[in-house]
């Protein structure tokens, strides 16, 4: 069976329920979703959707660190967005992220994000050896 790792950082806001920010199961890395949060101050940043975008992949950048992967061995994304309308603006800050070669990816609207977030990324990468 494969090994089973929880992986935690100081760098990323703590799990907002029971779950573990990622889990490392043998060459890969499955992160949950992650909000626009400051790790430090548990709040979101101000500025909207781009603001949200840009600390919820700064956050899912950190918890790849810590598990031994970056964002350029990301295969897939889901992207959760409070508004659809709010597609483009996500979608140049995320491209910031992923400049050449992106992940996989699906995006849809939901009905509400937890604490009232406008976005949220979960993503799945490769281990790098």
């Amino acid at each position: 069976m494969t090994e089973r790792t929880v992986v935690t950082t100081d760098k990323a806001p703590k799990a907002v329920g029971p779950y573990s920010a990622a889990i490392r199961a043998g060459e890969f890395v499955f992160v949950s979703g992650n909000l626009g949060l400051d790790p430090a101050s548990g709040e979101f940043d101000s500025g909207g959707v781009e603001a949200q975008t840009r600390r919820a992949l700064q956050n899912l950048q950190a918890i790849l660190g810590a598990s031994g992967s970056a964002m350029d061995s990301v295969v897939k994304t889901t992207v959760f967005l409070q508004d659809m309308g709010d597609f483009g603006k996500m979608n140049a800050v995320y491209a910031e992220f992923f400049p050449a070669e992106p992940p996989a990816r699906s995006a849809v609207e939901v009905a509400a994000l937890p604490k009232g977030g406008l976005v949220e990324i979960e993503a799945i990468a490769l281990v790098k050896s």
